[in-house]
């Protein structure tokens, strides 16, 4: 048996522990050493890096992905999308989503983790079915979590919908770490004898469970895992990569992985970790076991995200009244899954509850726009006073959200042609309008100094 590893340092390592403050150069010179690590893929865009691209990071993040593809020849790259949301916080119209695949595979990527935040999968298929014919590799994603309405039995049925909507693979993500390993053996077997499809799993280090959990999903037959090299595994980001080849080896498990060419890998990370400690921007709180977590479930890149929030308010002290509150609201909406824009939009609206001394004395848009049904079907019944409040007599979308939506790209395309030079230009704007018009206004294309970078996505497929 072989084990495929995925290295997450250049994308939830980095966005679990420094909120995804990593530019290009500080992993620039390594990436071709990570070529030839041995890796099944590298995760290095999605999630939040293109949002911190061009907001904090200076950064075109097209130019981010093309520069990493020019110098990994071999090893699949990956990256994580949130479905209809694709790397924003709302949904797009289908031409948008489509569009936003073509260019990334066209940029460079290989692997598409999908993903809906409630498990709603009518929020995935355009995404799914966008990314096989462009002959990317589909990983279908179930999102995990525990409450009272989640079961055994419903994640396999989840697995039999992307196996029927013909996903090339599929992962459990375990965003906060919580994943029991009994609960990975069961989840696994589950799964392998439900679907044909190989099965990843991510998880995280937040409580301490993470190498345990990997160790019984493998044991059940788990045919991937996420890592993260040494220096920036643990905490509330990913076991350690040597870690877990290490142990996978002296099981007679085979990893693929040179552990002499990961040690050269560590140690130029090392300074870099030191670089982020010093600077303030990598609190050592993220860096412990928090089993608390197993109660209020907020992933690492959110607990990263809202201990900077919380500080920029002079409100540190209330962490931990924003943490007991964040289960009380995630209740009231239904037990969604706390992942990105859930996590955020539940740690947000618990935030406020606290800081305003009154619960619900303000409610964000997003979770009005949760309410009212247009980011999918809540997993279970939302308080029905909440309800009431927001939507006023108003009746609750049923559809797709998406369906309601006019066909955008062209008609940006069209609006915004003075500044945005490339297709790629437009789809920052759509998803990040303000931001994007500053910096491509600003002169900062962010073309890559050799623009006709020739690679076949075939070939390190």
């Amino acid at each position: 048996m072989t084990l495929n590893f995925t290295e997450t340092v250049l994308r939830d390592a980095n966005q679990s522990l420094i909120a995804t403050r990593m530019p290009y150069g500080d992993f620039e010179a390594i990436l071709e050493e990570l070529d030839n690590a041995g890796y099944y893929s590298l995760e290095c865009w999605g999630g939040a890096t293109f949002d911190s691209c061009l907001r904090f990071l200076n950064e075109n993040p097209w130019q981010r992905l093309r520069s990493i593809r020019s110098k990994v020849k071999k090893t699949k790259l990956q990256m994580l999308l949130r479905g209809q949301n694709l790397l924003g916080y709302k949904h797009y119209p289908d031409d948008v989503v489509r569009k936003f695949i073509d260019l990334a595979i066209e940029n460079g990527i290989d692997i598409i983790r999908i993903f809906d935040a409630l498990n709603d999968f009518r929020n995935i298929e355009t995404a799914v079915d966008e990314t096989l014919k462009k002959g990317g590799h589909a990983q279908g994603t179930i999102v995990y979590t525990t409450s009272p309405i989640h079961n055994l039995e419903m994640y396999a049925k989840l697995g039999k919908q992307l196996e029927e909507m013909g996903a090339n693979s599929v992962c459990i993500k375990d965003m906060a770490g919580i994943m029991s390993p009994s609960d990975a053996f069961e989840l696994v077997s589950a799964l392998k004898s439900t679907i044909k499809l190989p099965v990843f799993l991510h998880t995280h280090c937040t409580t301490g469970l993470g190498p345990l959990t990997y160790m019984k999903a493998v044991e059940a037959g788990c045919d991937g895992i996420d890592t993260a090299i040494s220096s920036f595994s643990g905490g509330t980001s990913q076991p350690a990569t040597e870690s877990m080849s290490y142990a996978f080896t002296q099981q007679g498990i085979g990893t693929g992985l040179d552990m002499k060419k990961l040690k050269i890998i560590n140690d130029y990370f090392k300074p870099i970790k030191e670089k982020y400690l010093k600077a303030g921007i990598l609190d050592p709180y993220v860096l412990g076991t928090e089993a608390d977590a197993l109660v209020y479930q907020i992933p690492g890149g959110m607990l990263s995200n809202l201990i900077s929030q919380l500080k920029q308010q002079n409100s540190l002290d209330k962490l931990d009244e924003v943490l007991s509150e964040t289960p009380r609201v995630r209740k009231d909406l239904g037990y969604p899954p706390l992942v990105t824009p859930m996590s955020q939009l539940v740690g947000t609206q618990a935030a406020m509850n606290v800081l305003s001394g009154e619960r619900y004395k303000v409610i964000i848009n997003e979770l009005k726009a949760y309410v009212r049904g247009e980011y999918g079907r809540a997993p279970g019944v939302i308080d029905k006073a909440l309800s009431e409040r927001v939507l006023n007599g108003e009746q609750p979308l049923t559809g797709r959200y998406a369906d309601t939506l006019e066909p955008l790209f062209e008609k940006t395309k069209a609006k915004i042609g003075d500044f945005a030079k490339t297709d790629e230009d437009v789809m920052s704007y759509i998803m990040f309008p303000q931001i994007a018009e500053a910096f491509l206004k600003a002169g900062k294309t962010g073309e890559p100094e050799k623009r006709t970078v020739s690679y076949s996505v075939a070939a390190v497929r």
